[in-house]
């Protein structure tokens, strides 16, 4: 599986170096078309697929990592992840395929700057690597602590779109009201529970019962 997943992805790559521009995207009824015929085995049909989307994958990297160094490699992660998502993607769940796509790239570049981090945290961190400007010695560490949340930023982002999918799909129910109400959702103001139990005409412990409830089953999806 791995060896097709990047033979695929080589394709990619020497087909975009090669033209120098991105395939216009699809329209709607032919993605509907080529995802047809994708389910049907159709090989040629799924390289449409992910070729006519390449131009998301560098949506994505200069709208979010324009400042990054390591461009080319953002890049060949990023359809790594595209990749993924055309063979992944499930029309049947209602979602657009421009969509699912975005997530699977965003999900694969956040797994890359996860493993880097973890990379740099196996070297040496202690072992001093230079000197400041009073002469005392840096180590990796000191340079590893600066402000650099890109990863972490990532990843709160792409939680709090998985988040925002959960109650959108929650249904209708007072669990979900008191979400609304204690967190300030959808621009309602954040209410205490005392203040959501006036609203309800329930008690507090009530209120607390059904959050508490709430967020343990929005924790474990969430996991």
């Amino acid at each position: 599986m791995l060896e097709k997943l990047f033979s695929g992805f080589l394709f990619f790559v020497l087909h975009l170096n090669v033209s120098g521009s991105f395939p216009p995207p699809l329209s709607a009824a032919q993605e509907a078309e080529c995802l047809r015929a994708m389910a049907q085995g159709d090989a040629k049909a799924r390289d449409m697929l992910i070729e006519h989307n390449l131009r998301l994958v560098a949506h994505i990297i200069k709208k979010y990592y324009a400042s990054c160094d390591d461009q080319d490699d953002l890049i060949s992660i990023g359809t790594i992840g595209l990749i993924k998502a055309v063979n992944t993607f499930d029309p049947k769940k209602g979602a657009r395929l421009a969509t699912y796509a975005a997530r699977c790239i965003e999900n694969e570049i956040l797994m890359f700057f996860r493993a880097q981090k973890k990379s740099a945290q196996d070297v040496s961190i202690q072992d001093p690597i230079d000197v400041d400007g009073e002469g005392n010695p840096l180590t990796l560490m000191d340079i590893l602590s600066c402000e650099d949340t890109i990863a972490d930023d990532l990843d709160i982002r792409v939680r709090s779109e998985k988040l925002h999918e959960l109650l959108r799909d929650m249904p209708e129910s007072r669990e979900k009201t008191i979400l609304i109400l204690r967190y300030g959702l959808y621009g309602n103001e954040a209410h205490t529970q005392r203040m959501a139990a006036a609203k309800l005409g329930i008690s507090r412990s009530y209120v607390s019962r059904l959050e508490k409830k709430a967020l343990t089953s929005l924790r474990r999806k969430l996991r």
